[in-house]
């Protein structure tokens, strides 16, 4: 017997050199090598040809009367990507087996970790026999067996085996997961791609929880298989109680498709397909779902109409939608994409939660999109659908009243380069919208019973084009003064069609409101301003080691007056919301779109200041006041939505703004903003929040007040409160609630508590809620739970939208 030994003092490199030589010894005597890179867990990776074997070991073993050569102490061997690490390995040419031993681990080129004690294979890898087997796959799941077994290259049979997607305790080894599935077998099928598990009984936190004769789940390995999904139940008043069993097809790498079959205990089966493709570039989706109602009399409101869809005598009736969805990339800067929903009624998707299509409104949207550095382009067509449980003809109805937008386009330019020492941005932006309902408000003892007080959206189409450009520089002084001069010019063209209705409209809001009636057919509108603003921002160092900036602010725009404002002569639609207060004091144009411009002369003057201190703490807070300085008030004349009124902007000296706040390093964070009357002081609007985040307990609260504002519908004061809480009654369990209180209504508008648990592989959530209508004082009530498991999959039903603190 010749012997070849290497003690472990000598160079690494040496004993490679003297590892290949036995090996070259043994490829030259016509042994054929174990195809060590071929996985214990999978056994279906594949050594790439033409890689080369690498052996490290302290001390190697050649015996040419037993044909074995044997690595001895700190053994790895690495092929093609994979790993082999090992106290000792033998292989032996008669029996064509490689035995692996002493803390033994496999680590596949996939990530897949193969630990035992012991570990026998044939030279091909293709069966072998397992010891003590620990298996932790690359998504970090595990497996744990006695024994295991492979079987023709794909099949390994774990006996008293154990599974689960839980991280073992590093402190607690021994402790039981949160679950675990132990089964007599487990069956890994490495060409199907599944698991199945035979005798098995379901523990969590340690206790067996159920007993499952056999089931099968997809290889923790694989994103797609075809098989069923986790069912859910769900729970609605005129529903029943449903139960959702969803089945999912993988056809294609690049396509699959889902079917969901619905029972409801009132109103039948509801079917579902889902059609989902990938392509190199995108992908889209189709959905169809439908359902023949055993009960339409649950939607039937008091007066005897179906309030689906209006329809009321069809025991029968038939109700179903077709949605897609889509995002393709032309190339690195455009992207084309759509989202068109089409249903039997206004409400189907929402009432019965069809997943992506069950939003309160619905945007139906084709578009176009670039974007390229600082330069963006958006063209896009909409439709606004509202699911809402209302008859077509009710005055309360919002469905027909949603326009159509038939374009909208946006363009943002700013070029790369300076522009006579400073920046120029250029903006577009047109649309065209149609309305096939007069949208209107009446209401309130402020006007007559029967007058129009708003007209939100015309009956019938108006368009608009809008060019700006903006050019700004900013200099600084000597002194540290920062002057920031600019220019700016806006350009609109506008057409409307309105129908006779929308006029009539128009005519007697204008005379409730001692206006003129002045809406056109067409017109051009221009605004030019030239603007300076001032900035002084000084720094002040304390010797505790704070330090504070002190801001004084002060804007001057100079512009003429708005065109076509003081009569009822501009359509509104993209500039509905006015909000003055600290974040908007210095805004150029404060309204928040297009259809209106804000003109006249105005002066902006505020102070601003952030502190920060040694231990942490840091403030911020800004206070002003807006001037109107000339020309024609824009906020003090109406328009068709009275979007001026009670903004605090309608007198020559606007109301007074401010904003503090406080933040600290243990989580606590406050702040207060208001507006206030420019002589009296009293508070218009008022807003209070304040939060800490932190272990055990999170804690928020809100306090708003806005001041009554009867032209949009609002007689008296609101005044709300909202408190949310959170806390963590052990590791990984936690309590939450939320609720909101009308103070001028005496009315709990919603509340709504949860429990739950979450770890690295579970997740449960159970939440019940309540929500009131501010008129009818209706309650509306409901409860979710969701189970989790990770690899396994969820069960339950959707949670709650309650607003909880996390």
């Amino acid at each position: 017997m010749r012997e070849a030994f290497l003690p472990s003092n000598r160079q690494d490199g040496l004993a490679r050199l003297y590892a290949a030589s036995a090996l070259a010894c043994l490829l030259a005597c016509g042994v054929p090598l174990p195809a060590l890179a071929q996985d214990v867990g999978d056994m279906a990776t594949k050594v790439p040809s033409g890689s080369q074997m690498l052996l490290a070991a302290d001390t190697l073993v050649y015996n040419n009367d037993n044909q074995t050569v044997t690595a001895v102490g700190g053994v790895q061997i690495d092929y093609g990507g994979n790993r082999l690490v090992a106290q000792r390995v033998e292989y032996n040419r008669n029996t064509k087996r490689m035995v692996a031993s002493g803390n033994v681990e496999v680590v596949n080129s996939d990530g897949t970790k193969i630990n035992s004690e012991h570990i026998d294979i044939t030279d091909d890898f293709a069966d072998g026999f397992v010891n003590a087997l620990r298996v932790e796959t690359i998504d970090k799941a595990y497996f744990a067996a006695e024994s295991a077994e492979r079987m023709g290259g794909v099949l390994t049979t774990f006996h008293n085996g154990v599974y689960t997607a839980c991280e073992p305790c590093e402190d607690k080894p021994d402790k039981a997961p949160t679950w675990r599935v132990k089964a007599r077998k487990i069956i890994w099928n490495g060409e199907k791609k599944t698991v199945r598990f035979e005798n098995a009984n379901f523990e969590f936190f340690g206790f067996p929880l159920a007993y499952l004769p056999a089931f099968e789940i997809a290889d923790p390995t694989v994103k797609r298989k075809s098989g069923f999904l986790i069912p859910s139940i769900v729970y609605k008043s005129d529903l029943g109680v449903g139960v959702k069993i969803p089945y999912y097809l993988a056809l294609a790498p690049t396509y699959d498709l889902t079917v969901t079959g619905s029972g409801y205990t009132k109103q039948g089966f509801l079917g579902e397909a889902e059609w989902r493709q990938r392509f190199n570039n995108g992908e889209y989706s189709l959905k169809i779902a439908g359902i023949q109602q055993r009960d339409p009399d649950a939607f039937i409101d008091s007066a005897g109409h179906n309030v689906d869809s209006g329809a009321a005598g069809d025991p029968n009736k038939f109700r179903g939608m077709m949605g897609t969805q889509g995002q393709f990339a032309i190339n690195s800067r455009w992207n084309f994409g759509w989202d068109v929903l089409l249903q039997t009624d206004k409400n189907f998707s929402n009432t019965y939660n069809i997943d992506k299509y069950n939003a309160a409104v619905h945007q139906s949207s084709v578009y176009l999109t670039g974007l390229n550095g600082r330069n963006y382009f958006d063209v896009r067509a909409m439709h606004f659908e509202v699911q809402e449980a209302t008859l077509n003809n009710n005055p309360a109805a919002r469905s027909g009243q949603q326009p159509w937008v038939l374009p909208s386009l946006d363009y943002a330019y700013i070029p790369d380069v300076s522009v006579a020492g400073g920046q120029l941005s250029l903006n577009v932006n047109a649309r065209v919208i149609r309305r096939d309902d007069l949208d209107q408000a009446y209401f309130t003892p402020y006007v007559p019973a029967s007058g129009t007080q708003r007209v939100r959206g015309i009956e019938g189409e108006s368009g608009r084009l809008t060019a700006e450009a903006e050019w700004k520089r900013t200099f600084v002084t000597d002194g540290g003064l920062m002057l920031t001069p600019l220019l700016a010019l806006q350009g609109d063209v506008d057409y409307l069609n309105a129908s006779s209705g929308s006029l009539a409209a128009i005519n007697q809001m204008a005379t409730n409101l001692g206006e003129q009636d002045d809406m056109r057919s067409s017109f051009a509108r221009y605004m030019a301003t030239a603007g300076l603003e001032m900035r002084w921002p000084l720094l002040f160092s304390m010797a505790s080691g704070s330090s504070h900036v002190i801001e004084p602010m002060a804007q001057v725009f100079v512009r003429p007056s708005e065109q076509y404002v003081g009569g009822l002569a501009v359509p509104n639609e993209d500039a509905q919301s006015m909000v003055f207060d600290a974040t908007t004091l210095f805004e150029r144009d404060k309204f928040s779109g297009y259809d209106r411009v804000e003109g006249g002369s105005r002066a902006n003057v505020g102070l601003r200041y952030s502190g920060s201190y040694i231990n942490g703490w840091g403030t911020n807070a800004i206070f002003g006041q807006s001037y109107q300085l000339g020309g024609e008030n824009s906020f003090a004349a109406p328009d068709l939505v009275n979007v001026g009124a009670y903004s605090g902007l309608q007198t020559t000296k606007s109301d007074y703004v401010g904003l503090i706040g406080f933040n600290s390093p243990n989580g606590f964070a406050a702040s207060v903003s208001g507006r206030f009357d420019e002589q009296t002081f009293e508070i218009r609007r008022a807003e209070v929040k304040a939060a800490y985040s932190g272990l055990p307990v999170s804690l928020s609260a809100k306090y708003a007040f806005i001041q009554a504002q009867p032209l949009y519908g609002f007689t008296t004061d609101r005044h709300e409160v909202t408190l949310g809480a959170s806390t963590h009654l052990a590791e990984n369990w936690r309590v939450f609630g939320t609720g909101t209180y009308d103070l001028q209504e005496s009315l709990l508008v919603k509340d709504g508590v949860g429990f739950a648990y979450n770890d690295s592989c579970f997740t449960y959530l159970m939440t019940y809620s309540q929500s009131r209508d501010l008129n009818t004082r209706e309650v509306t009530q409901s409860i979710g739970f969701n189970l989790s498991f990770r690899t396994l999959g969820d069960f339950g039903s959707s949670t709650s939208a309650i607003d909880t603190i996390q």
